[in-house]
């Protein structure tokens, strides 16, 4: 039968949560050993390098990066390479250096208070976690285990449960491989290349068995037997497992199950899901974790149920009431409703990867198929993962109120008996972690106005009234630092761009010149899909951008980054017409394109722009999260009400584009030509009114009126709140 030894998980299902089994000892073996490398002084470097609370700290990433600021920068801020690399000299100097010394003691002391706080009275107990099923995480540039937005709130919603704390666990996959590197040629077509990333250097362990061996979980897919491993890594109090199909005594198509996020194959992207959902569950029960309940966050992980359907019927036999069982220990969230975001398969499909599976589950094919249909009876319906996921979970939810609307028209024919808004889906808006988003300098401008316990108060709208009493002054001279810290990357990052490229030489020359640290600067960085509508900033040339970039006394800029995914055609061709007018007019010195969008960028980026754009064509933007990183910063929004903003904007917090419901061309004119009427109207002279010192009051009071009603708003913190009220209260498996 499809399952792991019986014998095996009887025994581990007795093991406590936090025994050896679950990768305590493998981690604390690590830190030891690490620590052994170490003089005495240094020895708190070892367990701080193991657990990723550092990287929420203030202090944190600038104590590692002191170590070695060239290997820092080469690993993407990587502690253990760091650590490791350092030559036995540097490490005694440091150990020598008491202002080093005081600095690491400070930092320790608290992550250890931080972990000494009880747990949160949330009805989770400490022992019984939430699992949380996600493909991708996106918790700090070392790790490129995340794509895009749904990565990136998966990994502030880790970090917002540690903070809370709430007892939780991720579960991902380890790609060896990741989301795919981009590069743009002369012509502006995007090309893909991937690389290979070096766990065995990352913070992270290989779970072990009582006999020291890795810990290993069986799933036949395809006809054969697959190991699939288990990586450990901390997140604070928030423990995450990466699964791992690349062993030697797998064969070579399995090894490469976990080679990349989102593979192009269809076939291997289900046997991904299969190792997620199926090995996901097996995992969690080899280690003897005992799951409060599973939280889906999306429907990569909807074969999850069926796993746990599977252990349900050895023990009953009895379909509708395990079924039962497991809808009533299973969450759903939902995160868009773009058709490729919810993938469905053929049963021909379906039977090549999972004919092994299905023959042990204990079910009638024809029962497996119903589940994953819209229309049960339909038999040419592909097979969905959105739909098993929301037939098989208690509860579910979109991830805006605008987006709950849309999602229950969506999926109301799962419910035909139900009116639209009788269908059973909810929404908790998505939000940000805050301390991971919001600059080291406007938390410093933050602790000398607000009370000092302003990071464990975030949802308190009262609190960040305080706002109001940071001086003008102070807060410009922040923003100034942030935009000229931006520009100063943005240069030397286009710089090396337009060289490999071999563009032509003024335009390489232009890139050290590119951008004004003192010029309006406008962010537009996403995923490049069509719905997203990136080419709207170069519709009407000479009415849009080449006319507001011209070098007057209020000049504007723009920096735009982002990737297609590698089999969108259609939105290469968008990136390639607009890259194409980089040499009109002021374009090349006003408008940059940077290469490789990723987390090391997107802080920078967020922090640094002045004006936030997003465009999306609604109602197809299910909530958006990025512009919620620059309010952090004193960023002001720009966006089509759709998703979050249609919750935030209240007209004095930002401008917003009230996008008509009309073909999509006059859609596209009307909202490119209202774009362009704001910022020649109202923001770009908004932005340059100053007083006689060079400030922008007005300016400055819309910026504070943001901060004030939107950070409290939506905040990872808060997201996860609703979680706890909403849909963690009952109690699962």
């Amino acid at each position: 039968m499809d399952q792991v030894d019986v014998d095996e998980i009887g025994e581990q299902a007795q093991a406590p949560t936090g025994g050896a089994r679950d990768g305590t000892a493998d981690l604390q073996r690590a830190i030891d050993e690490m620590a052994d490398r170490l003089p005495a002084p240094l020895h708190p470097l070892a367990r701080l390098a193991y657990n990723y609370r550092w990287t929420w700290l203030l202090e944190g990433p600038a104590l590692f990066a002191s170590i070695d600021p060239a290997t820092w920068s080469r690993t993407g801020g990587n502690p253990r390479a760091v650590i490791e690399s350092v030559s036995p000299h540097r490490l005694r100097t440091l150990a020598n250096d008491a202002a080093f010394v005081t600095r690491l003691n400070a930092v320790t002391a608290k992550v250890e208070a931080d972990f000494a706080r009880p747990w949160a009275p949330t009805g989770v107990a400490p022992d019984r976690p939430v699992v949380y099923l996600c493909s991708e995480f996106a918790l700090h540039p070392s790790l490129p285990l995340y794509g895009g937005g749904l990565g990136v709130l998966a990994g502030d919603l880790l970090k917002a449960a540690s903070d809370l704390p709430l007892s939780m666990i991720g579960v991902g996959l380890l790609y060896r491989q990741g989301y795919f590197h981009q590069r743009l040629d002369a012509g502006g077509w995007q090309h893909e290349y991937w690389t290979d990333t070096e766990f065995e250097r990352l913070p992270l362990v290989l779970v072990t068995d009582a006999a020291g061996q890795p810990l290993i979980v069986r799933l036949l897919l395809r006809g054969r037997t697959m190991r699939i491993q288990v990586w450990r890594l901390d997140v604070g109090r928030v423990r995450l497992y990466l699964l791992d199909t690349d062993r030697p005594d797998n064969h070579q198509i399995d090894r490469w199950i976990s080679s990349r996020l989102y593979i192009g194959d269809r076939h291997t992207r289900l046997a991904q899901y299969a190792v997620l959902g199926i090995g996901g569950v097996r995992a969690v029960r080899a280690m003897g974790i005992h799951p409060t309940l599973f939280h889906l966050n999306e429907g990569h992980g909807a074969l999850s149920s069926l796993e746990r359907l599977r252990e349900r019927l050895e023990q009953s036999g009895d379909f509708d009431a395990a079924l039962e069982t497991v809808r009533g220990g299973t969450l759903f969230t939902t995160h868009t409703p773009i058709p490729a975001g919810n993938e469905g398969y053929h049963p021909d499909e379906i039977e090549r990867v999972l004919a092994n599976f299905i023959d042990g589950v204990g079910i009638p094919r024809d029962a497996f198929y119903r589940l994953g249909r819209v229309v049960p009876e339909s038999d040419e319906e592909p097979v969905g993962m959105t739909p098993l996921a929301l037939r098989t979970s208690r509860s579910s939810n979109a991830v805006s109120e605008r987006h709950g609307e849309v999602t229950r028209k969506m999926w109301q024919p799962l419910w035909p008996e139900r009116a639209e808004h009788e269908v059973p889906i909810t929404y908790v808006t998505n939000g940000v972690h805050t301390t991971t988003w919001m600059s080291a300098p406007m938390q410093e401008l933050l602790d000398r106005y607000l009370p000092a316990d302003w990071r464990m108060r975030l949802t308190d709208a009262a609190l960040w009234e305080g706002v109001n009493a940071v001086p003008d002054t102070e807060l410009w001279a922040v923003r100034c630092a942030l935009r000229r810290e931006l520009v100063e990357y943005v240069r030397e990052q286009s710089l090396r761009d337009r060289l490999g490229r071999s563009e032509t030489p003024d335009y390489v020359e232009a890139a050290a010149h590119a951008l004004d640290p003192t010029a309006l600067t406008v962010g537009f960085a996403r995923r490049v899909a069509m719905y997203k509508r990136l080419y709207l900033l170069v519709r009407f040339p000479e009415r849009g951008l080449q006319r507001l970039l011209g070098d007057g006394p209020m000049p504007m800029q723009v920096i735009v980054a982002g990737k297609a995914h590698p089999q969108d055609q259609e939105a290469k061709e968008v990136l390639r017409h607009g890259f194409s007018f980089r040499h009109a007019g002021e374009v090349g010195r006003r408008v940059v394109f940077l290469e490789d969008y990723d987390l090391r960028f997107a802080p920078l980026l967020v922090a640094g722009a002045d004006l936030w754009l997003n465009l999306p064509r609604p109602p197809l933007e299910a909530s958006g999260t990025s512009g919620m990183k620059v309010v952090l910063n004193g960023g002001l929004n720009l966006s089509v009400l759709d998703g979050w903003w249609v919750e935030g904007y209240d007209g004095e917090n930002g401008w917003a584009i009230e996008s008509p419901l009309t073909d999509p061309q006059s859609q596209d004119d009307q909202d490119a030509l209202a774009l362009f009427d704001l910022l020649e109207r109202e923001v770009i002279p908004l932005f340059y009114e100053r007083d006689a010192e060079g400030v922008p009051h007005r300016w400055l009071a819309r910026v504070k009126n943001s901060m004030r009603t939107l950070i409290p708003q939506f905040t990872a913190e808060r997201m996860l709140r609703d979680y706890v009220e909403k849909m963690y209260v009952e109690r699962g498996d």
